[in-house]
C-alpha cells in the first residue's frame, strides 16, 4: 500500500485493516514514496513521513513498513518497487496492490501499466463518489466504509491551529506538534522538501 502519507491518517489505516480483513492478508506493508512522479513532492521529508507511518502501524501487528522508496534515488514508480518485492519474496508469495478507485481511474498513465498486474493482483477500494472498476484479470475489487479524510485536510487545519486529533492517531499528532510540521510556509518546510526531491 503506497501513497506519499503526509501524513498518514486514520482514512489510510482503517483501509489497510478493512482490507486485511476481507482478503485475509498475512501483512500489509505500508511503502512511503520518495519522489511521488505523479504528484507535487511532499511538504515533508522522507524521514518524517517514514516516522509517522511506523508511528502508526506499530498498533497493528498486521502492518509493516518500508523505507525502499525512500532509500531509492529518483522518482518513485510502483513498478520498481513490486518488482523489488517479487525478487525478494519469489513465487512463494502473493503480492497484492491496494488502491483507491480514484487511483484506477488513472493507471493506464503510470509507468508500465500492464507489467503491474503482472507483478501483483491488485485490489481496488470503492470510495464514496468513485463507481467500482471495470473488471480486469487481476483486480479484486473490495467496498470499504472509510472515514473522508484527506492529507490536505489535515495540512490545512495544523495552519490553522486546529485539532487534528480525530483524524491522525494520536502519537501521529503528537509527532507532528512536536517538529513542527505543516505550519507555515518557512524555510525549514522549504528545505524538507528540497531534500526529498534530492533523495535525502
Amino acid at each position: 500500500m503506497g501513497g506519499t502519507f503526509d501524513p498518514i491518517h486514520n482514512a489510510h489505516l482503517s483501509k489497510a485493516a478493512a482490507v486485511a480483513h476481507a482478503l485475509a492478508f498475512d501483512c500489509v506493508l505500508f511503502v512511503p514514496a520518495g519522489d511521488p512522479w505523479h504528484k507535487s513532492s511532499p511538504e515533508t521529508s522522507g524521514e518524517h513521513r517514514h516516522a509517522m507511518v511506523a508511528l502508526a502501524a506499530a498498533g497493528d501487528p498486521r502492518f509493516r513498513v518500508s523505507r525502499m522508496e525512500i532509500d531509492r534515488p529518483g522518482p518513485s514508480y510502483t513498478v520498481d518497487t513490486l518488482r523489488d518485492l517479487r525478487g525478494w519474496y519469489g513465487d512463494r508469495a502473493r503480492l497484492f496492490l491496494v488502491m483507491g478507485a480514484d487511483s484506477y481511474a488513472g493507471i493506464g498513465g503510470w509507468r508500465e501499466p500492464e507489467a503491474l498486474f503482472e507483478l501483483a493482483e491488485v485490489v481496488v477500494c470503492a470510495r464514496h463518489g468513485h463507481p467500482r472498476p471495470a473488471q480486469h484479470r487481476a483486480v479484486t475489487p473490495v467496498d470499504l466504509t472509510v472515514p473522508e479524510v484527506s492529507s490536505t485536510l489535515v495540512r490545512s487545519l495544523v495552519r490553522s491551529r486546529a485539532s487534528i486529533g480525530h483524524l491522525v492517531p494520536s502519537v501521529v499528532e503528537a509527532y507532528i506538534r512536536e517538529h513542527g510540521l505543516y505550519r507555515a510556509t518557512s524555510s525549514s518546510t522549504s528545505w524538507t522538501a528540497a531534500a526529498t526531491r534530492s533523495g535525502l
